[in-house]
């Protein structure tokens, strides 16, 4: 909603202007604070514009299809568990959103790096207990994010798969399954709260 030719909007204290302004807000940034507020709506309307673009970034980052799909999932998870921690007065949400994307690509870049490194010094009689506590941080986090996706229903676990590491779309992971749309989408919002409170419980 816009306040041209209506400047009464501004006129009448605080609160008319928090209104106004959150009307204002970008669609991304909208979306992202009724994450944060538990709207498992806004998050799926988040996802569908979020995941391409983490994904193209982590690809650039990574070069690696596979693992790009791997990390936009983990990007994806962590924004439904922190949304309460973006600011828009730091920044704008599609900011706040490549700023995880490429953090979680450079960690998997370094986590990978590390394997290989270790394996180049393994003849040396001293580990590099750094890179070994790394390493096994990554692992760990990896080995929750399967153990908690193993405790979704199968169609649960099929539909999230499918949106995150496939990068379907509702209609693509509904045809992909022989299910309808709105089946799809309450199985994957279903199961992203199912995730999050497993890793959360894991954490």
């Amino acid at each position: 909603m816009s306040t041209r030719g209506n400047p009464s909007a501004w006129s009448t204290g605080g609160d008319r202007r928090t209104v106004v302004e959150e009307a204002r807000m970008p669609a991304l940034e909208q979306l992202l604070h009724g994450t944060a507020l538990g709207d498992e709506d806004a998050f799926a309307r988040l996802y569908d514009e979020a995941a391409p673009r983490v994904y193209g970034l982590c690809l650039r980052v990574l070069r690696d299809p596979a693992q790009a799909e791997e990390v936009a999932q983990e990007v994806l998870v962590e924004v439904w568990r922190t949304a309460t921690r973006f600011d828009p007065a730091r920044g704008s949400a599609g900011a706040w959103l490549s700023t995880i994307a490429h953090r979680r690509a450079v960690d998997r870049v370094r986590s990978v790096q590390a394997s290989g490194d270790r394996e180049r010094r393994a003849a040396r009689p001293e580990p590099e207990y750094d890179a070994v506590a790394e390493a096994a941080a990554v692992r760990l986090e990896h080995r929750q994010v399967r153990r908690c996706l193993s405790t979704l229903t199968e169609l649960q676990r099929q539909a999230v798969t499918l949106a995150y590491y496939g990068g379907h779309t509702y209609r693509q992971v509904a045809s992909l399954l022989g299910a309808a749309v709105p089946t799809v989408k309450s199985r994957i919002r279903d199961g992203l709260l199912k995730l999050r409170d497993c890793l959360e419980v894991a954490r």
